[in-house]
């Protein structure tokens, strides 16, 4: 893979495909990364340029990835970015709340509603538990949820049909709202 070093002394060597990709998407990116960012709580630490950046940051330090299209791009970068959402309020709920979570019902979680920490780490953990009984499913989260995708360029990015990319997003919600709901001590 080609590699471009920066100006500077000891400036890291950046991937020259991440690059390109990087800026042919910079302003969608800036544009999922705001989606998020605008609903947070006020005194958020993360600005919009911060999370584009270390999403950047995390895509060029990947020397062996290789993208097929540029909704698959979008779909890794938008996973980036929820992970350096989740590991923000990760640190934010330890460092105001002692690690105490609590659940909350997914429909809370609408990217028009304020997301605060423990509802990122509560749907985070949600979806790992997700991955491990259905990988492609959590995958299409990432990308409509956290991607902020409709369903042709999920479809895209993970090279499946249309109709299998709706069939999985109407399960993985239901499933992800029985896993937050039975958390949070509800009656179902």
């Amino acid at each position: 893979m080609n590699q471009q070093s920066q100006s500077g002394a000891g400036a890291p060597a950046l991937n020259t495909a991440v690059d390109g990709l990087f800026l042919a998407v910079y302003d969608e990116l800036r544009r999922i990364a705001h989606r998020h960012l605008q609903h947070e709580p006020t005194g958020h630490t993360l600005t919009t340029t911060d999370l584009v950046h270390q999403a950047y940051l995390t895509l060029s330090e990947q020397t062996r990835a290789q993208w097929s299209s540029r909704a698959h791009f979008m779909s890794v970068a938008a996973t980036a970015m929820r992970r350096i959402l989740i590991d923000h309020a990760r640190s934010r709920l330890s460092a105001k709340h002692g690690g105490d979570m609590k659940r909350i019902p997914l429909e809370t979680a609408a990217p028009t509603v304020a997301q605060p920490p423990d509802l990122l780490v509560a749907l985070d953990e949600a979806l790992v538990r997700l991955r491990t009984l259905d990988a492609r499913q959590a995958q299409v989260v990432e990308c409509r949820f956290f991607g902020g995708m409709t369903e042709d360029e999920t479809a895209e990015a993970l090279g499946i049909a249309v109709r299998t990319t709706r069939r999985d997003w109407v399960k993985a919600r239901s499933w992800l709202f029985r896993e937050l709901y039975a958390d949070a001590g509800e009656p179902t």
